[in-house]
């Protein structure tokens, strides 16, 4: 039966609200850049789209390069028996960058403040240390056999959150009480609920027993087959790495690139559009989760992930034709398993190394994607800018291009894996 001592060794109550204050977050500073960008008359739509690419570019750039060090530390300590730390610290910084939207809105500070705040969410270790914390606890509290849907069932909480947030995160913005600006009401609750979910895991989250299998086949051999099996093994997670990677660059760099595109003719979204339009892409989680569920029962974890990834390719693809709104939830629905290759990628690397190292082999995966974050953010900006006159969509094709090349590693590893599976039954008959 389902009880209190049992509700407090769950992270999905962080996960899900963490996530409704990150959509209204989201909303809420595409809105407000939007607003200080077109605020100056002279400038033309042309110019407008640049200082909007421009102030994200730099914006992302500042948050995935600074938790580097700080994540790594933290994932130290959350591997040594401390996990709910990965997962605090992260929240102090989401909670004041927040903050300083907020106050930004109040006093009507320059929108350049607010790399002020990705500072400090950066300096705390930012969302690859907050994600890779929360995927190691999925991933050391469940059993191997099980892994995949797991963690996929988190991401489905993550989802329906973002879902529910977006969706109502446009009207909040365009509420406001006497005295206060657009947008001000949104961003205070936005703040509230962070403030949750750090009192929620300080004083209420009770990390739950762990189940020490991550790398018990690895364990039970003799200290010379384990090295004979060590190059074949970090081959693996290499090719996992590789295929994550590309990945990450195709869809990061891709819905990066859309948040501009929506708010350019033809489409020219309002706030409760973009609110629409965010809670779509979330509704990915839904079908991805109800994805793996069904074809984890006929196909193994390498297929799921070309699976998705080819899902993903089919809808950027057809994205960087659109020109009308009906057109986007077109291109949106063909991306229906996109979310799968993810944590299906970080389940089978969480399945090649022992408990005691998963939290950090984690935010490595998550490091490596904010180091790629800085190489393809500007080389993405730069791009849309240069084809913003003749075919605004041309980033959407490279990262279609992309998401094909990724399917190449992960291939090799179901290949792999297959012969690995099929040479160990000959040696057990």
């Amino acid at each position: 039966m389902f009880s209190l001592s049992s509700a407090r060794t769950l992270i999905h109550p962080v996960v899900a609200t963490a996530q409704v204050a990150s959509s209204f977050y989201d909303t809420g500073l595409q809105m407000v850049v939007k607003l200080r960008c077109s605020s100056n008359a002279s400038s033309s739509p042309d110019e407008q789209q640049r200082a909007i690419s421009d102030f994200y570019m730099t914006y992302t750039m500042i948050s995935n390069l600074l938790p580097f060090l700080p994540a790594y530390l933290l994932a130290r300590c959350g591997d040594r028996g401390r996990r709910k730390v990965p997962i605090a610290v992260p929240l102090v910084g989401y909670l004041l960058s927040r903050m300083l939207l907020l106050v930004v809105l109040l006093f009507d500070w320059p929108i350049q403040v607010m790399f002020g705040g990705a500072v400090v969410y950066g300096l705390c270790g930012g969302f690859s240390s907050y994600w890779a914390g929360v995927m190691a606890l999925a991933s050391v509290t469940s059993r191997r056999e099980r892994r995949s849907l797991r963690i996929m069932a988190v991401e489905l909480i993550y989802g329906l959150a973002g879902f529910v947030g977006s969706l109502v995160s446009g009207h909040l913005f365009q509420l406001y009480a006497s005295g206060t600006k657009q947008g001000t009401i949104l961003v205070a609750l936005c703040v509230l609920l962070y403030l949750f979910c750090l009192v929620y895991v300080v004083l209420v989250l009770t990390p739950p027993e762990t189940f020490e299998d991550c790398g018990r086949e690895r364990r039970e051999y003799p200290t010379k087959t384990w090295r004979r099996h060590l190059p074949a093994f970090n081959l693996t997670i290499g090719l996992l790495f590789l295929s994550a990677i590309l990945y990450d660059v195709a869809v990061a760099g891709g819905m990066e690139m859309l948040i501009s595109f929506v708010m350019k003719a033809p489409l020219s979204w309002d706030a409760t559009q973009v609110g629409y339009g965010n809670a779509v892409g979330f509704v990915i989680f839904f079908t991805s989760f109800l994805g793996v569920w069904v074809f984890s029962k006929y196909a193994v974890d390498t297929t799921l992930v070309i699976i998705g990834m080819i899902s993903f390719a089919a809808g950027i693809y057809f994205m960087a034709f659109v020109t009308a709104t009906y057109m986007f939830y077109l291109a949106r629905t063909l991306t229906v398993f996109a979310l799968i290759p993810m944590p299906t990628i970080r389940s089978l690397l969480s399945k090649q190394v022992q408990a005691s190292c998963c939290g950090r082999i984690l935010l490595l995966l998550q490091l490596c994607f904010a180091l790629a974050s800085l190489v393809y953010s500007p080389i993405f900006t730069k791009v849309y800018q240069a084809t913003l006159d003749w075919f605004p969509g041309f980033v959407f094709l490279l990262s279609s291009i992309l998401t094909v090349l990724a399917i190449i590693p992960i291939s090799v590893v179901g290949c792999r894996t297959a012969r690995q599976e099929s040479y160990e039954s000959l040696e057990g008959n």
